[in-house]
C-alpha cells in the first residue's frame, strides 16, 4: 500500500519526489493488537460498573437516573463513532473510559443544586426545576471550555491523539445532552405522575465552614516546594524526559522464548546500543505465559543514522538484539520458513496470470510481517551491474490459512499462500523467497515497531508547545467573556499552570522512583512525555478548568452586584462547592484510577498522568484559583480594590 500511494504521488505534480522511506511508522502485532481491546474492554466495564454503583448507593433514585444516562452516554458514543465509520485507537478507548467520569460531573452538579434547593424548603417540583435552571450555565461554561481542548487536539495531533479527542469530544456532547435534557426528562415525568415524591440522597461533606483563603500561605508553600522539586528532577533527566516522538528513535516490541528477568536483559542490550536505550517489561492478559517474555525497546537510532549502507532502523536493530542475544540462555523467539515449489498461473482475461507458492512457518506470524519482509527481500535484488533490478516492488498478494479459529480470530497464521503478477519475474521470486528464509532464520520477529524521524520529532516538539499555547490562549478569552472580566481568565491559567507543572514533574519522579520497591507497589513506569501524554496534560487543564469554572460561578453568584470581593464571599462559595468538588473528583479518580491499573501498558504514562491530574486539579480549584483571584482583583489601583475603598468611605461616613 506504500509504495502504490509513493508511486501515485510521484505520478502527478509534485515539485519534488517523495522518498520511498517513511519519516514516521507504526505498526503492532494481533497478539499485541488484541490485548490492547481486552484491557481496553475490562477498563471500560469495571469502571462503569464501579461508577454505576456508587452513585445508586449514594444518590439513590438521582443515581439511577444518572446511571440511565450514563449508559445511554455510552451508546450514543458508540452510534456516532460508528456513523462517521471512526475507529477505537488505544487512546480513543482511553478517552471513552473518561468519558465515564466526566459523563457523571454534570449529574452531580444537578443533583447537588437539589439537594441545596430541599434544604431551603421547595417542593420537589421547585426543587428539579431550579437545580436543573442554576446548574445549567455552570456545566455549558465547564463542558465548553474541554471541548476547546479536544478541537485543538485534533487539530494539531497525530491519528492515535485524535481518536481520543474525538471520542471525547463526542462523549462531552452527549453527556450534556443525556443530563440536561434526558436526565430532566425522567425527573418530570417520575414527579408529575407522583411516582417520586421526595428525593433522598447519602450526604458524607454536610456543611461546612472551613477557612481555605486562610490558610493560603501554607498552600503556597506547599505548591511551590512540589513545583520546585520536580523541576529539579526534570532538569535532571534532561533529554531522558522525552520519548522518541519528540526526539525522533525507534520502538520496537520482542519477544523471548524463555522467562528473563529485565535487569540480564538491560545489561546485555547497553553494549551494543552504547546505553541509549530505555526498557520495560510487558505483560499480557490474554497470554498468561507472557511474563518475562516481551520486551520494550526504545532507542534514538532510526532510519537516517542506521548504517552507511541506509538500511532500515529496524533491520540494525534486529542485528543489535541477535550481538546481544547470541547465548542459548537469551534465545529470542524466531520463526523460520520453508515454501513448496512455484507454480505458474494461467492468464485470462480477468487475470494477468503470475505465480503461486505455498509458505508454512514455524510459529503463527501475521501476513504484514511476512509481506515486510518480502518487500525487503525483493527490494535486495539487484542487476548485473550492481544496480536495484525493481524501481518498485511488483503487486503480490498473501492470503493466510487457518488450521483453527483461533488462528482466524487472531489474524496470525502458520501457512500462507503467495500470489504474484507477472511484474515478478519466477527467478527473482526464488531468490527473494531463499534470502527471506535466511534472514527470518537469524533475526528476531518484532512484534510491534513504532519510529519517528528527527524532523518528524521537531515537528512535534512545536505542535505540543502550540497546543499548550492555543488552549490556554482560547480558555482566557472564553472565561473572559463569560464573567467579563481576564481577572476570572487569568486566576484559571495561573491554576492550570501550577496543574502542569506539578504533573509534570510528578512524571519525572515517578521515572526515578520506578525502579525502588515503592515504585513497584504504586506501578510506576519509567515514564516518558509523548503525544498520548500530552493529550494527558491537556485533558487536566480541560478538568481542572471544569473545577475551578464551577468555584466561580458560585463565587459570582454569592458575589451577586457587590462590587468587591471579600473572603468571605470566596470562602462561602468554596463551602458551598466542597461538596460537589469531592463527589466529582472521587467518581473521576474512580474511573482514572481503574485505567491506570488496568488499562495495559500502552496508556500506563496516559493514565498515571490522569490520576496525579484529577488530585491535583481539584486542590488547585480550592487552594490556587480562588485566592489568585482575590490578590487580582484586590491589588492596588484595580476597579474592584477602588470600589471597595469608596464602599468602606460611605460605611464609615454613615456610621
Amino acid at each position: 500500500e506504500v509504495n502504490e500511494l509513493l508511486n501515485v504521488l510521484n505520478a502527478g505534480a509534485l515539485e519534488v519526489p517523495l522518498k520511498p522511506e517513511p519519516v514516521s511508522e507504526f505498526s503492532i502485532s494481533p497478539l499485541l493488537g488484541s490485548d490492547v481491546q481486552e484491557k481496553g474492554k475490562q477498563a471500560i466495564l469495571i469502571a462503569a460498573f464501579a461508577v454505576i454503583v456508587f452513585m445508586l448507593v449514594y444518590y439513590r433514585f438521582a443515581g439511577l437516573v444518572a446511571n440511565i444516562c450514563l449508559t445511554l452516554n455510552l451508546l450514543l458514543v458508540l452510534g456516532c463513532m460508528s456513523f462517521i465509520d471512526a475507529t477505537f485507537t488505544l487512546p480513543g478507548l482511553a478517552g471513552l473510559v473518561l468519558t465515564i467520569g466526566m459523563a457523571v460531573d454534570a449529574n452531580v452538579l444537578i443533583f447537588e443544586r437539589i439537594r441545596e434547593e430541599k434544604a431551603r424548603g421547595s417542593s420537589l417540583r421547585m426543587a428539579i426545576n431550579n437545580g436543573f435552571s442554576r446548574a445549567f450555565t455552570t456545566i455549558v461554561d465547564a463542558n465548553l471550555t474541554t471541548l476547546i481542548v479536544a478541537i485543538v487536539l485534533y487539530i494539531i495531533g497525530t491519528d492515535q491523539v485524535r481518536g481520543f479527542a474525538v471520542t471525547l469530544f463526542i462523549g462531552i456532547v452527549m453527556s450534556m445532552f443525556t443530563a440536561l435534557y434526558v436526565g430532566r426528562l425522567i425527573f418530570d415525568i417520575f414527579e408529575r405522575k407522583r411516582w417520586i415524591t421526595d428525593l433522598k440522597m447519602m450526604s458524607i461533606v454536610g456543611t461546612t465552614n472551613v477557612d481555605f483563603i486562610g490558610k493560603k500561605m501554607i498552600a503556597a508553600i506547599f505548591s511551590g516546594a512540589l513545583i520546585l522539586i520536580g523541576l529539579i528532577v526534570v532538569v535532571t533527566r534532561g533529554q531522558e524526559n522525552l520519548d522518541i516522538d519528540f526526539t525522533g528513535g525507534t520502538m520496537v516490541t520482542f519477544e523471548f522464548e524463555d522467562q528473563q528477568e529485565i535487569d540480564d536483559v538491560r545489561g546485555l542490550l547497553q553494549g551494543p546500543f552504547n546505553n541509549s536505550l530505555t526498557l520495560e517489561q510487558l505483560e499480557l492478559s490474554n497470554d498468561p505465559g507472557s511474563e518475562g517474555r516481551f520486551f520494550r525497546l526504545r532507542t534514538t537510532l532510526n532510519d537516517a543514522d542506521a548504517g552507511e549502507n541506509k538500511e532500515k532502523a529496524t533491520d540494525t536493530i534486529r542485528g543489535k538484539l541477535n550481538e546481544a542475544f547470541g547465548d542459548p540462555e537469551h534465545k529470542l523467539r524466531k520463526v523460520t520458513m520453508e515454501y513448496g515449489d512455484v507454480k505458474k498461473l494461467t492468464g485470462s482475461e480477468e487475470s494477468p496470470g503470475g505465480t503461486e507458492v505455498s509458505l508454512t512457518f514455524s510459529g503463527e506470524v501475521k501476513t504484514s510481517t511476512i509481506d515486510n519482509y518480502l518487500k525487503e527481500a525483493i527490494a535486495d535484488i539487484e542487476n548485473a551491474d550492481g544496480s536495484d533490478k525493481y524501481d518498485r516492488i511488483p503487486e503480490f498478494q498473501l492470503q493466510g490459512v487457518a488450521d483453527s479459529k483461533e488462528e482466524e480470530a487472531d489474524k496470525r497464521f502458520k501457512k500462507m499462500t503467495m500470489q504474484a503478477g507477472p511484474d515478478l519475474l519466477e527467478a527473482d521470486l526464488k531468490t527473494a523467497l531463499a534470502a527471506m528464509q535466511t534472514e527470518m532464520a537469524t533475526t528476531a520477529i518484532l512484534d510491534e515497531v513504532n519510529s519517528f524521524d528527527s524532523s518528524v520529532a521537531s515537528e512535534m516538539q512545536e505542535s505540543a508547545l502550540l497546543a499548550m499555547l492555543i488552549s490556554l490562549i482560547a480558555i482566557v478569552a472564553y472565561i473572559w467573556f463569560r464573567f467579563q472580566r481576564i481577572t476570572f481568565g487569568l486566576a484559571a491559567v495561573a491554576a492550570l499552570v501550577h496543574d502542569v507543572l506539578v504533573v509534570l514533574g510528578m512524571v519525572a519522579l515517578g521515572a526515578y522512583l520506578s525502579d525502588t520497591g515503592l515504585g513497584v507497589i504504586l506501578g510506576l513506569n519509567d515514564f516518558k512525555i509523548n503525544l498520548p501524554m500530552i493529550a494527558a496534560f491537556l485533558t487536566i487543564v480541560g478538568y481542572s478548568l471544569n473545577d475551578t469554572i464551577v468555584v466561580f460561578d458560585r463565587i459570582r453568584e454569592v458575589r451577586g452586584k457587590n462590587p468587591a470581593l471579600t473572603t468571605s464571599m470566596v470562602n462561602d462559595s468554596l463551602n458551598q462547592t466542597l461538596s460537589r468538588t469531592l463527589l466529582t473528583s472521587i467518581t473521576t479518580l474512580i474511573v482514572v484510577l481503574i485505567l491506570y491499573a488496568i488499562g495495559g501498558e500502552g496508556i500506563h504514562g496516559f493514565a498515571y498522568c490522569l490520576v496525579i491530574g484529577v488530585i491535583v486539579g481539584t486542590y488547585s480549584s480550592i487552594f490556587v484559583a480562588s485566592p489568585v483571584l482575590i490578590w487580582l482583583m484586590n491589588r492596588p489601583g484595580s476597579a474592584t480594590a477602588r470600589a471597595t475603598e469608596q464602599s468602606q468611605k460611605r460605611a464609615s461616613i454613615s456610621n
